[in-house]
């Protein structure tokens, strides 16, 4: 069986499925012969504790409202002890090798479907009830315990398939042993995808009913470039996906060779790539493939890893202390938070679920938790001792927030000298990533010290397209006229100024798109370190002053279609590429 997706991070995984549904908590996987006794043990405890509990429930209902309307839990009493719940659940995991929640999921289906096919409309009536005792075992397996750790000792490789899937459930996973990553939600640029590609583990997002239709303990392929996912797939078609992944690892090591080399157009331009990351562990991997610095780093992702002890000044302090020690003497920059209100919200525990698109996020939640913010303005300041750092605003929409924001570096800076701390001075930037920012460049670009754009979202906000949504992803256009003029004004805004500025959104990763942002003027960009030597074997066949005729024409069309084609009749003669990002 073949299901269909968006490949959100390249490369070839294949691995025995883990399911989690997000709204529950609940872990499915296939469990060795040895895990067994201990799943059947977890199960008889979750047992008894439940007869403990709806025994408890009983009298106390019996005291309050009359014993006459106690019989209702003697049913759920009973069911504990039918055979067809939790025996039948037992001898699911003896005969099938799955850990107990899956056993008890399958139980729960086939009492339910019995119950639907009966003509008796009380029988159906106890589906109900059923669900409530299925309910409260699996509460009782999940207490006490990390669902994580549930199938840590698990053989590998393992393919994680979720309804929804957050970075704080992939940042606790046991990296090594995980194949790749399925998900019914998502999008390239969301969270989970840029974690996946930082550690590189393939993935496919937006796969519908994946959760429903993938069993615990099935093998599955995965392409995380075609966004393909086979489930059991035959002797042949393995070869067939293998032999697709050495092709790819034979690719990578093809481009070896670049990594080494400068970033430079051949008719001698020099352009600077750099790379985008999420730990403070990734920036040497980044200068292995060839990175001039840490363009982006985004300190979000802190909280993914450590919770709320990641909104501390020294816990922060020592993570970009590592940061810029690990990228030395490579510069960094760091962006402050770019979370919202909502996330903030759920105890501090991570980046759980999606940004408020137009919310209370970014600059304007820093801006309105000043606790929060002074704490990471005084670590970054504190960690710019150590190494160059630049510090950059996420989400501005104006001048005003620019100048809120650095307000509050001057007195995080006047709070740490107060302190006895020696605090050098640190460039301070921002995102153009909001329309209105855009449009404003050039009063931004008096006050900035450098732009960074984010494409991801300055591509979905002028065109009004939530990237996210099936119904309307397919008009998230990087290609369209209006994109291409606002890239334009915002170069030419960042030039009058004499100030750099960078393109760090997945647009700068597309070789296509590349050459059209060189094109446009662009010198510099920040991308996932995986694409970095790739972008520089585009670079060094680009003729800069032919890029800049090609990106002449591309302006002048009418639709995003006219301007690919242009882009296709530059590009594919000399790189061999077809079709863009």
């Amino acid at each position: 069986m073949k299901m269909k997706g968006l490949g959100v991070s390249p490369g070839i995984g294949v691995g025995t499925a883990v399911v989690l549904h997000r709204s529950t908590g609940d872990f499915g996987f296939g469990i060795p012969p040895r895990r067994v006794p201990r799943e059947i043990e977890r199960l008889q405890n979750a047992r008894a504790a439940a007869r403990e509990q709806i025994t408890h429930i009983k009298e106390r209902i019996a005291t309050g409202a009359g014993a006459e309307h106690a019989y209702l839990f003697d049913a759920q009493l009973l069911m504990l002890d039918d055979r067809m719940l939790v025996d039948r659940a037992i001898e699911i995991i003896r005969t099938r090798n799955v850990n107990a929640e899956s056993a008890l999921q399958r139980t729960l289906g086939e009492i339910s479907a019995l119950f639907d096919r009966a003509d008796d409309p009380y029988l159906r009536e106890r589906r109900g009830d059923v669900s409530d005792v299925v309910g409260r075992l699996l509460g009782n397996l999940r207490a006490g315990e990390d669902p994580v750790d549930l199938f840590r000792d698990l053989d590998g490789p393992l393919v994680l398939v979720a309804d929804e899937l957050t970075p704080s459930v992939v940042a606790q996973l046991d990296w090594p042993r995980l194949a790749a990553l399925v998900s019914e939600e998502g999008s390239w640029t969301d969270h989970t995808a840029i974690l996946a590609r930082s550690i590189r583990i393939p993935a496919v997002a937006g796969v519908r009913r994946a959760s429903a239709a993938i069993a615990p303990g099935t093998l599955v392929a995965v392409d995380g470039t075609t966004g393909e996912v086979i489930i059991d797939p035959d002797e042949a078609t393995l070869g067939h996906i293998r032999l697709k992944g050495r092709q790819r690892e034979e690719l990578e090591q093809s481009l070896d060779e670049f990594r080494r080399l400068p970033g430079i157009t051949a008719d001698g331009l020099a352009i600077r790539l750099e790379a985008n990351i999420e730990s403070p562990g990734d920036a040497e991997r980044a200068r292995e493939r060839g990175a001039d610095g840490i363009g982006l780093f985004r300190s979000e992702f802190l909280l993914a890893a450590s919770g709320q002890a990641a909104l501390g000044e020294d816990v922060q302090y020592e993570a970009y202390r590592q940061l810029i020690s690990n990228a030395a003497p490579a510069p960094v920059t760091i962006r402050t938070f770019d979370i919202s209100d909502a996330q903030l919200g759920l105890e501090h525990a991570g980046i759980e679920g999606s940004r408020d698109p137009l919310g209370l996020r970014g600059i304007r939640l820093s801006l309105v938790r000043d606790d929060i913010f002074q704490a990471q303005l005084k670590a970054l300041l504190r960690a710019a001792a150590h190494g160059p750092l630049r510090i950059m605003f996420p989400f501005v929409s104006g001048v005003e927030e620019l100048r809120a924001g650095r307000e509050a570096l001057a007195r995080a800076a006047a709070a740490l000298r107060a302190d006895g701390f020696e605090v050098p001075r640190v460039p301070t930037g921002v995102m153009i990533e909001v329309p209105s920012a855009a449009l404003t460049a050039d009063l931004l670009a008096a006050e900035a010290d450098f732009f960074a754009v984010g494409t991801n979202d300055l591509i979905q906000y002028t065109l009004a397209v939530d990237r996210t949504d099936d119904t309307v992803s397919r008009l998230y256009e990087p290609l369209h006229p209006g994109i291409l003029r606002t890239l334009r004004n915002v170069s030419r805004a960042a030039r009058r100024r004499n100030i750099r500025v960078s393109v760090c959104g997945e647009m700068a990763a597309d070789p296509v798109l590349l050459t059209l942002l060189v094109g446009l003027g662009l010198t510099e960009f920040s991308m996932s370190p995986s694409a970095i030597p790739l972008a520089k074997q585009v670079l060094r066949d680009l003729n800069a002053a032919d890029a800049t005729r090609a990106a002449g024409r591309a302006l002048r069309a009418s639709t995003a279609a006219d301007v690919e084609r242009e882009l296709i009749e530059f590009v594919a003669p000399r790189t061999g590429v077809r079709g863009g990002g």
